[in-house]
């Protein structure tokens, strides 16, 4: 066979290229990754924060493998049900979702710690988890469980109401509200509210139709959701909340263990960077909701101390005592929890 000098030449030009893409791990094909969420889709630049922070991950990991890493995401659960993502993941049939961690409760106990009534009360507290001994076990608690997780954010959450406001626990009495977790759910129950067990991406049509009264969830659903379209009173977490949930960007272990070192080397790296990014937005949001809620014409007020101080004392006789007593080590947990 003859070769034609341009063919010589380009072949010589390609062969470095190639020996860096080895010596980096990179495969030599492309794999492509599916990340799935239940947030409205949009651009890395705008719409709901959740799904550009998918589409940021995935472009800088496809640049940093050198292409070796493709991703296709899918919003809006358009690729499975909102709750179906998480036991997909442990499976390997899912690779990514950036999901909230209490909807897990249900597989892993230990994964309500990600909603647990007043647990969580300021994003300074959040961000030191991961860090924290208590970080460090709920994430080993998850790995054994087939779940990676790639970038942490933790998530303030207000309340929409269909009538009056929700701030402190006597104002939930004979309401039909969404909590977003089983500890939640416990703690409102036990101030004399009726509870709903919906995702937040159902929550519109809940409201709609009279299924839920009020709505509890983070500043960014409660915009993405437009649910100031049937609400008449919000209130504000923006300067106290007993509401914090934490919704991570996680990963099938069993996926992230298939990848080149290299490979799992850079989706570490870019989950932890993507996190600065999260709260910076979650926190745009907690501030934006009262105008748009207010151009809307709902009333709205921040949470108060006071409030979360009540909630709390309802909240460690109901949800933090049943984890303490129901789940393996969850005496341990909580009082890890309480150190950060």
């Amino acid at each position: 066979m003859i070769l034609s000098r341009r063919a010589v030449v380009g072949a010589a030009l390609a062969a470095p290229a190639i020996v860096a893409a080895s010596r980096l791990g990179w495969a030599a094909e492309a794999r492509t990754l599916k990340i799935s969420h239940q947030f409205p889709g949009g651009t890395m630049d705008e719409g709901d924060f959740r799904d550009r922070i998918t589409r940021r991950f995935a472009a800088e990991v496809e640049k940093r493998t050198g292409g070796s890493l493709k991703f296709e995401i899918y919003p809006s659960s358009s690729l499975m049900k909102t709750l179906a993502q998480f036991g997909a993941m442990r499976k390997g049939a899912l690779d990514l979702s950036l999901y909230p961690l209490p909807y897990a409760g249900g597989e892993v106990p230990q994964a309500n710690l990600g909603l647990m009534p007043c647990l969580v009360t300021s994003y300074e507290q959040g961000r030191r988890w991961r860090d924290a001994e208590i970080g460090r076990e709920l994430a080993s608690i998850l790995e054994s469980k087939g779940i990676k997780l790639l970038t942490w954010i933790w998530q303030a959450g207000g309340t929409a109401s269909r009538s009056g406001a929700v701030m402190n626990p006597d104002d939930v009495k004979g309401m039909k509200i969404r909590g977003g977790s089983r500890e939640m759910d416990m703690m409102l129950k036990a101030a004399g509210a009726a509870v709903s067990t919906i995702p937040s991406n159902e929550l519109y049509a809940g409201m709609q139709t009279g299924a839920v009264d009020a709505a509890i969830t983070s500043s960014t659903s409660l915009i993405s959701f437009k649910l100031e379209e049937l609400a008449k009173h919000l209130t504000v977490p923006r300067q106290h909340s007993y509401w914090f949930m934490m919704e991570p960007l996680m990963m099938s272990k069993s996926v992230f263990d298939s990848l080149t070192p290299d490979q799992q080397k850079v989706m570490e790296q870019v989950g932890l960077e993507m996190e600065e990014f999260g709260y910076r937005e979650a926190q745009a949001d907690d501030e934006r909701i009262t105008a748009i809620y207010g151009k809307a014409g709902v009333a709205t007020a921040d949470m108060s101390a006071d409030a979360v101080k009540r909630w709390t004392e309802i909240a460690r006789t109901t949800a933090w005592k049943d984890f303490a007593e129901r789940v393996k080590d969850g005496e341990r947990l909580l009082s890890l929890a309480e150190k950060v």
